[in-house]
């Protein structure tokens, strides 16, 4: 049974956590393929994205998750709202808590903040990416699209190729993939690859050529020059030509290679329009598996409540106890596990 309020990073999520998202993502998927296996269980609740940073994948996903659940859907569109008017983040979400949102998924740019939304609501909170830390749900689905087309991930050497340093997404596959068993190599400018990526448990190659050599997947990220402080390389145009992945480049990779992007994709930068198109490419799976994944998270955030609405029954609030940083799955077992110290600061 998932016991957990919130999704909020897969650092702290164990295998098992892990492979119950992605079990249910299968018959999520085929009910998204056949609207008639669609059961609505979701009915009874309602979800809230926050994105304060701009998306079309995640939001979209996120929303038609929740609508072929049965959720009532509803957008704080950010830019008409009070946070306009000096509103904080938490004041928000506090103000959203109180009309009954059942689940809130928050796109910010800020490290941390949903954690810090997570501390202080009663509703479950869905990390859709935290600046350069983590964006849980796409690592996700990355897995649940290796899974399907290589019927594993444990032994996969998984080459993930571009600006590293800025990516929330590589952060969340590399915690994801290698709690999986996959042997994850990073590879870029060297600017754009910090060395310290090596203590998350992923590899750092000396060059791209070495990250391709004899890789099952290969997944490259986007330049993301809105959160670079300064130029990190010459320009877009050097990048591609000395990091962008061209067939040629494929020959050093396994013959039936996986080629992975979360998009959106700058054709002819990170990958040229022969790889986007060719057969081994899977990025538009992607985006309909993000959905599966997405539902099946959702239908699990919405049990689970049951399980911590319960326990807010016997007299000691739960929201006091998550807001110590206590794990709900210790909830009726007292203080068994480490309560980190949790800022409310924003």
């Amino acid at each position: 049974m998932w016991t957990k309020k919130d999704l909020l990073g897969l650092r702290n999520m164990d295998i098992k956590e892990i492979q119950m998202i992605l079990d249910l993502a299968k018959e999520k998927k085929e009910q998204i393929q056949d609207p008639l296996k669609r059961n609505h269980p979701c009915s009874l609740y309602n979800m809230m994205t926050l994105f304060y940073e701009n998306s079309t994948r995640t939001k979209m996903s996120f929303t038609l998750a929740g609508q072929y659940l049965g959720m009532q859907v509803s957008d704080l569109g950010v830019q008409t709202s009070s946070v306009n008017k000096g509103e904080s983040l938490v004041d928000t979400a506090l103000t959203l808590d109180q009309m009954g949102v059942d689940v809130m998924v928050l796109r910010h740019s800020m490290t941390g903040a949903p954690h810090l939304l997570a501390q202080n609501v009663k509703a479950s909170v869905i990390n859709a990416g935290d600046g350069s830390n983590e964006h849980p749900t796409q690592a996700l689905l990355d897995m649940f699209t290796i899974l399907e087309k290589k019927k594993k991930i444990a032994g996969l050497k998984v080459a993930i190729i571009g600006d590293i340093a800025h990516s929330r997404v590589a952060r969340s596959n590399v915690f994801g993939l290698t709690k999986m068993g996959a042997k994850v190599v990073l590879g870029g400018p060297s600017a754009l690859v910090p060395s310290t990526m090596t203590c998350l448990g992923a590899e750092v190659a000396e060059d791209i050529l070495s990250a391709i050599q004899d890789a099952d997947v290969i997944m490259g990220l986007r330049i993301q020059q809105e959160r670079q402080k300064g130029g990190l390389f010459p320009d877009l145009r050097e990048y591609a030509h000395c990091f962008g992945i061209h067939p040629e480049l494929l020959t050093l990779a396994k013959p039936d290679v996986l080629i992975l992007h979360p998009g959106p994709v700058n054709r002819g930068i990170e990958l040229t329009t022969e790889i986007i198109d060719g057969p081994h490419s899977a990025i538009y799976e992607q985006v309909q598996n993000g959905v599966a994944i997405r539902m099946a998270l959702l239908h699990l955030l919405t049990e689970g409540r049951k399980y911590y609405e319960n326990l807010d029954q016997t007299g000691e609030s739960y929201r006091s106890f998550y807001q110590e940083g206590g794990d709900l799955r210790y909830f009726d077992r007292g203080w068994e596990n480490p309560k980190p110290a949790a800022s409310r600061a924003i």
